[in-house]
């Protein structure tokens, strides 16, 4: 297991940033590096997409890992260990609250307790030749807050769930510790044990379900996700299309 640095923030505009100024500024940053927030100030999603947190209510933060054993065209397996790491720990957590809410990876790496989100992760990383020199994976857990005052259309907490505070702290340790297992099953040669469990725990992993792109709404079901990280869809007729990011919207 790698050495595991920690650097806790009471305020930043976003941990990604952070840990990439780091970086930039020529700062040795070996092992792996976690960096947590008490507050995000311009928190960073999905395709410049912004974050809602409320201070000291959620989970805000960013793990830098150096993953020169992954090949780039093979990088979106680091977006499954950290998926998995999530989606396991809030299943266990709400499971030991009584509660039956499913949990599952809503392709290719935001965190749905039924139909709402819960986390949200951006990754970014930089190649060196043909291994990947750093990745940064920026997360946003919804633990204690309870009010959503942005447009996200579907916005969801642990506290909502449960009806009870989790200590974040806690939770984050739970989170990482299970990534890493997750991160040393891929360097062991094991990466198709993470694809399985990955694929096993995806959103509508079955039957046929709306999706819409650029042509319109239409039926389809999940025939596999790619190790590019690619979503592949097969319509009624047997026909199957493969998406990247944002290609294809799931219709909620």
């Amino acid at each position: 297991m790698e050495q595991l640095n920690q650097i806790n923030l009471p305020k930043v505009d976003s941990t990604n940033t952070f840990v990439r100024d780091m970086l930039e500024s020529g700062e040795s940053l070996p092992g792996i590096t976690l960096v947590t927030a008490y507050e995000q100030t311009a928190g960073r999603g999905q395709a410049g997409n912004t974050w809602e947190s409320e201070a000291g209510k959620n989970l805000l933060f960013s793990l830098l890992c150096h993953p020169s054993f992954i090949v780039p065209s093979e990088q979106f397996v680091l977006s499954e260990c950290m998926a998995l790491a999530i989606q396991q720990v809030l299943s266990r957590r709400i499971a030991k609250a009584g509660r039956e809410d499913e949990v599952t990876i809503k392709w290719p790496n935001d965190i749905y307790v039924g139909d709402r989100k819960i986390c949200g992760t951006l990754i970014e990383c930089d190649l060196m030749g043909k291994t990947i020199s750093n990745c940064i994976i920026g997360t946003g857990i919804n633990v204690n807050q309870t009010v959503f005052t942005s447009d996200a259309p579907n916005p969801v907490s642990l506290k909502q769930i449960t009806g009870t505070d989790t200590d974040a702290s806690v939770l984050l340790t739970e989170v990482v510790d299970l990534f890493c297992e997750y991160y040393e099953l891929v360097r062991s040669g094991k990466r198709a044990e993470v694809e399985a469990q990955y694929m096993a725990n995806l959103y509508r992993r079955t039957g046929l379900h709306r999706y819409c792109d650029v042509r319109g709404e239409f039926m389809a079901e999940i025939a596999g996700v790619e190790p590019t990280g690619h979503l592949v869809l097969r319509f009624d007729t047997g026909n199957t299309v493969r998406y990247e990011f944002k290609e294809v919207k799931f219709v909620i």
